[in-house]
This record gives structure tokens, sequence and C-alpha cells, in this order.
């Protein structure tokens, strides 16, 4: 089984590339529901939250922990590491795709929470990536509270993103990094207000990683054994349409 944690639904984005690309596994989703947003807690209130939860994956058996929320990875990852020997997968937002891939050498604005922005691991990656100085960033909280409340009306997002880029030329620009999984689910509204600006978050970078280092310990499943379950806050949910119509969102 297969553990992934996020502090709301935003990591569903994250299992919908894992299910994809690993069919066969089993899964069980915890969603921090009674904590979310992550945004305007303290580090401190956070690694509580993210240890609480990987204590409960751990023991409902998870062979492996994929953390799908980059504010617990910034916050979190490294203290997780040094406590478990299992392995912890952990998104970060995609900043080295996007410099490498950055042909036009036009400015790249990461999008992401407020205290991944702010975070040392992300300082240490830009600062690793980004030689020329074409990184920017921008807090958009907002869209979190949107997707938790699974508020998807065109309008209400296109005025949020519009007033929070209000002043950045997007002329300049060739990338949007999405460092927020709660994000991707509105690549289209990006779209929309950028055409011209490509998108890259790290999803499919993390669930490639997954099913590597579970290759290289021989950890896949060699059967279909594919099973599903949610968690709130540690709560199993009887009632799962909440999370399954977040996922149904990717079919259509």
């Amino acid at each position: 089984m297969i553990g992934f944690f996020d502090s709301g639904i935003g990591g569903l984005t994250v299992l919908h590339e894992a299910i994809k690309l690993m069919p066969n596994e089993s899964y069980i989703y915890f969603a921090d529901s009674d904590n979310v947003p992550y945004s305007y807690k303290s580090r401190e209130e956070i690694k509580g939250f993210v240890f609480k939860a990987v204590d409960f994956l751990i023991q409902k058996g998870a062979k492996a922990i994929v953390l799908a929320c980059n504010t617990a990875t910034n916050v979190a990852i490294e203290d997780l590491r040094k406590k478990y020997t299992l392995p912890i997968i952990a998104i970060q937002p995609a900043v080295k795709p996007a410099v490498l891939n950055n042909q036009e050498n036009k400015r790249i604005l990461v999008c992401a929470t407020p205290i991944t922005l702010v975070s040392e691991r992300f300082e240490n990656l830009v600062d690793t990536f980004d030689t020329n100085n074409l990184v920017d960033k921008m807090p958009l909280p907002g869209l979190v509270e949107l997707a938790e409340g699974f508020i998807f009306d065109e309008n209400r997002v296109e005025n949020y993103l519009k007033e929070a880029l209000k002043n950045y030329d997007l002329k300049d620009y060739s990338y949007f990094v999405l460092g927020c999984t709660h994000f991707t689910f509105f690549k289209e509204n990006f779209k929309k207000l950028a055409p011209h600006i490509k998108l890259v978050d790290g999803n499919l970078g993390t669930v490639t990683h997954l099913k590597n280092t579970l290759n290289s310990l021989n950890l896949l499943a060699t059967k279909n054994e594919f099973s599903l379950k949610f968690y709130e806050s540690g709560r199993e949910m009887k009632n799962e349409q909440k999370f399954r119509m977040y996922l149904d969102l990717f079919e259509n």
C-alpha cells in the first residue's frame, strides 16, 4: 500500500498521476481536512500535523509515503527522513525543469503558498538552478481556498488571478511553475490568462521517482492489487464522493 498525504485535496492531482502510472498498486489518501489550509499555520504546527499523518499511514501498512504537498515538503521532509526508514517521496516546485527548458531565457514565475516561497529548502532550490536570476515568486493562497471549496467558477478564478498578477508584465515570462498541488486544478485558467506561458508542475516527476524507487527496492505490486481508501485527519471516509468528484475532474 502506498500512502499519500496532503493538507487537503491538492494531492489528489498527484494521486491521479500515480494511478495512471501504477494501476496495480493499492493506495491510501490522507487529507488533513481539519487543518487545511496550511498557508496560515506556523512551521511547527505544520510539522506536527505531518508527523501525525505519517505515523497514521505507517500504522495502516504503507510501504512508501508520498508527501503530495509542497508546503509539507519544505517544512518537514528532512526531519521525516531522519526518523523513518521507509521511502518518503516528496514533491517540490518544478523549478529545475522550468529553468533547464527555458530556451527563450525569459522570466519564470513560481506560484506557491507563502510558506513554501520563504522556506530555506525552496531558496536553496532556486539558488542551485536559477543562475541567471530569472525566477520570481508569487504566493496564491486563495487558489487553495477555492479548490478546497470546490469553487471552479471561471470568472471568480480569473478575477483572483488577474488581481494577483496585475503588477506583472506577463509578456516577460515563459513559465508558470505551479508549486502547490492544489494549483493543478486551475491549469486551464492559467492557460486562458496567458496562453503563451508554459505550465509545469512536479506531479509526474514525483510519481515517476516513486515508481523507480519502489522498483529498485522490489516493492512494486506484481499483480493487480488496486484499492483506494480516503481518510480525513485520521477518519475513514465512508462517503467518498467528496474526493471522487475531484478525481472526476480529470476525466472531463
